[in-house]
């Protein structure tokens, strides 16, 4: 292949110098650490709190935008209406919008004294500063990436595959069951790994939404940027350690099952 070598030169730079060395050098200063002392650091139960939110809520955000995403990705595709193209631009605005901005917005928007959020105060309902109100903020940089993921697939998809399953007796829910989801299932689970993942590391929009109180709304990320003010990076080094070993390990899954998925639509 022409140009084989130097392509492949610069692709392995820039992933040494973007993933691999930032990798190397936590797994690095964890090996340092040593494994007893990470174990100490994690197994604190404000450590264990903020891990199980972080992921819990980023799990939760990410299965939303699955279904919400697939929704409006098949809206988008399939329909045209007035304001479909801005909606389509709008998909894109957590890309463009800065991460602090978004959380500003959106503690603006549903804090106590807020547009929205003094609607539901009266109710006894809070959604700035409780977990409610960070698991809005990671839907909303999550969604795009299960919009922007599934609707290429939609588009390209070949429309006499749902008429031959009409033609054959099938409604519309069985089509859409049987035929139209096991064809969006790798871009669908792909959509969803991408914006789990930006929802387990995301920073920027949670602390001003979130109360950041330890045990209740504190999530992983801010731990971590708590012990580097505390000048403790072993600590921020052990728990980005667990965090990342979870990540793999889910990332792991999903991408088997993604193979899974694949191996059964190539049988049919």
């Amino acid at each position: 292949m022409p140009g084989f070598g130097l392509t492949m030169g610069l692709t392995l730079t820039m992933v040494s110098l973007v993933v691999l060395l930032p990798l190397g050098a936590l797994l690095f200063k964890g090996a340092t650490f040593g494994a007893g002392n990470i174990w100490e650091v994690v197994n604190r139960p404000r450590t264990w709190a903020a891990l199980y939110l972080s992921f819990r809520l980023s799990a939760l955000a990410a299965l939303f935008n699955l279904v919400f995403g697939l929704l409006l990705a098949w809206v988008l595709v399939r329909y045209r209406f007035a304001g479909r193209r801005l909606i389509d631009a709008a998909v894109d605005l957590p890309f463009a919008l800065p991460t602090a901005v978004a959380g500003i917005a959106l503690t603006a928007l549903y804090a106590p004294n807020g547009t929205f959020g003094s609607l539901f105060e009266p109710l006894g309902w809070r959604i700035a500063y409780t977990q409610v109100g960070i698991f809005l903020a990671l839907v909303f940089v999550g969604l795009p990436f299960v919009v922007r993921t599934v609707q290429p697939v939609l588009a390209t998809m070949d429309r006499e595959v749902e008429e031959a399953s009409a033609t054959l007796g099938a409604s519309r829910w069985t089509t859409m069951r049987r035929v139209i989801l096991p064809m969006l299932a790798p871009a669908a689970l792909t959509g969803f790994a991408l914006a789990l993942a930006r929802a387990v590391g995301e920073y920027g929009s949670v602390i001003f939404i979130a109360g950041n109180i330890p045990l209740r709304t504190e999530i992983a990320p801010l731990l971590i940027v708590i012990q580097l003010e505390e000048f403790n990076y072993d600590a921020a080094a052990a728990i980005g350690i667990v965090m990342l070993v979870i990540s793999f390990t889910v990332l792991l899954v999903i991408n088997l099952l993604q193979i899974w998925t694949r191996r059964r639509i190539g049988d049919v």
